[in-house]
């Protein structure tokens, strides 16, 4: 018998700091990936990571086995020994296709209704299909997902408003300041999230806009169509001295600001508050240095306040989504019935009927 099966950690059960610790970047999945498959006994599987969670979704003849190897998985790879299961979350059959669904049209974001979580959903797919990880279950699911979640967000106004974690980054920004007029902004790092700010940092009125990024030249392509500066890596020690908010978005491993490097700059600013804003997971800064004075530190979990008082308008918005993917999922609900038939007692979809 097979089974569809899915789980991990995400923002619901578990903290930041653990989930900082089993991140896995993209260039990792080669090597994860057949390892997920391997502790967890599974014949196709998907692996996600993003701020928010690192989930799988797989297809299994032992969902017990699945289950007992997530934890198994992450100590063999990451190496850090945790009371794993504590924190993670498991499902099967229905649950894992509701899970999926709704989560491709953001319905299960820490901001509900987010954009990024479905360009984010389809690259890990896209990813798993193309070291041949996924085969006639999963990529019929996450295709179905994928066209359940446009119908939805075309059809409600589930995306309403500022809410992407770039947007609350910068909402928060704002509300700190009361405007950004006149302040000046950098940005660490220039990758898909690194942009996105740029372009909501836009006709905020910003005095000055710097982005520093390990590839000088990519700061530089970004820039182009931004009115900004892009500064060599090098420089952004230096150049904070002069800035109010620092919005850091990297892929480094390890913390790329610390107290030791940001005292010699306070020193520097001679009192003048710094305020620094983490996207990244892992993060990017110590969490240490807000007990420094004048530094005030927030990260991506403290972006969950903005983002309940934005949600408003939007949660009227879920039961309507809801609705609108019930038909798609019926519809992989057919299929599979039709597919267990020909192949004489496959059970993928058992414990979705009788959920």
């Amino acid at each position: 018998m097979q089974f569809l099966v899915g789980g991990g950690l995400n923002y619901e059960k578990s903290p930041l700091e653990l989930r900082e610790r089993v991140a896995f970047r993209g260039e990792e999945l080669g090597r994860a990936l057949p390892l997920l498959r391997q502790e967890l006994g599974l014949e196709e599987a998907v692996l996600l990571s993003t701020c928010n969670r690192v989930e799988y979704v797989g297809i299994t003849q032992d969902a017990n086995r699945c289950r007992a190897g997530w934890a198994r998985f992450l100590e063999s790879y990451h190496g850090y020994p945790a009371n794993w299961d504590a924190y993670s979350q498991f499902r099967q059959g229905r649950a894992c296709i509701d899970h999926l669904f709704e989560l491709v049209s953001g319905l299960r974001s820490m901001v509900i209704g987010e954009t990024e979580i479905f360009g984010q959903v389809k690259a890990a797919y896209e990813a798993a299909h193309r070291m041949e990880m996924t085969g006639v279950w999963l990529n019929r699911l996450f295709q179905t997902s994928f066209s359940a979640a446009k119908a939805a967000r075309s059809r409600t106004f589930i995306t309403r408003g500022n809410v992407s974690v770039s947007s609350v980054a910068v909402e928060l920004a704002e509300r700190l300041f009361g405007n950004l007029a006149g302040r000046s902004v950098m940005v660490l790092g220039a990758g898909e999230a690194s942009e996105k700010t740029l372009r909501a940092l836009e006709g905020r009125g910003v005095s000055l806009l710097l982005v520093a990024n390990r590839t000088y030249d990519r700061a530089c392509e970004l820039m182009k169509e931004l009115h900004g500066e892009a500064i060599h890596w090098s420089e952004f020690l230096d150049r904070s001295v002069s800035v109010d908010i620092v919005i850091s978005s990297t892929s480094a491993p390890h913390y790329i600001l610390t107290r030791e490097r940001l005292l010699p700059l306070l020193e520097r600013r001679k009192g003048d508050p710094l305020f620094l804003i983490d996207l990244a997971v892992p993060r990017d800064i110590d969490p240490s240095v807000h007990s420094l004075d004048g530094v005030y530190l927030y990260n991506i979990d403290d972006l969950q306040l903005i983002a309940r008082q934005n949600l408003e308008d939007r949660a009227a918005e879920i039961v309507r989504c809801r609705r609108l993917l019930e038909p798609y999922i019926e519809r992989f609900a057919q299929w599979a019935d039709q597919r267990q038939k020909r192949s004489h007692g496959s059970d993928v979809m058992r414990d979705f009927r009788t959920a």
